[in-house]
């Protein structure tokens, strides 16, 4: 099943525990950012201390209800003018709740080589991500069947990364 829109949005505010993410690319093109990565680029910068949008505003709800929303971000260095861009947001983001991490595979191997971007909501159902290779999204997909691979991933993911605030201290961002 393909999903899209609302149907996609309501996997966000229905998940009852926790909502987790696997991202694998070192770039993701994504049309609403566009203008904002340029910025970046030419050295415009958001204050982490004041930040707030609706991202961070949700994720406050998540927090509030019960719940926990997170993700693991496999990298390598040098680390690419989008991962720096999407590391300003971060920080805010952990700040609000959420339990961002990073599996940085510079000098070693990757424990998830191969393995694509994925949401899994509660444990049960997981979406896969689907990316060109530029990292233009071209789809979501709910996956039918066992998610037992999945959670042994997100079990890799963990236990090989680092909370971010810990990854980024003493880097040059």
């Amino acid at each position: 099943m393909l999903l899209d829109g609302d149907e996609w949005a309501a996997r966000f505010e229905t998940f009852e525990d926790e909502a987790w993410r696997l991202e694998v690319l070192p770039e993701y093109r994504v049309r609403e950012e566009a203008e904002d990565v340029e910025a970046f680029l030419a050295g415009d910068r958001i204050d982490p201390y004041t930040y707030s949008d609706d991202y961070t505003e949700d994720l406050k709800r998540v927090r509030r209800e019960g719940k926990t929303k997170g993700r693991v971000h496999v990298v390598s260095r040098p680390l690419t003018d989008y991962l720096r861009y999407e590391f300003m947001y971060y920080r805010p983001h952990v700040w609000a709740g959420e339990d961002i991490r990073i599996l940085d595979v510079t000098d070693r191997p990757n424990p998830l080589e191969g393995v694509q971007d994925f949401w899994m909501f509660d444990r049960s159902e997981v979406v896969l991500m689907h990316y060109g290779p530029d990292g233009t999204q071209i789809g979501r997909e709910v996956f039918e069947g066992d998610v037992t691979r999945f959670l042994r991933y997100q079990r890799i993911a963990l236990a090989e990364s680092v909370p971010f605030e810990e990854y980024v201290k003493g880097l040059d961002l």
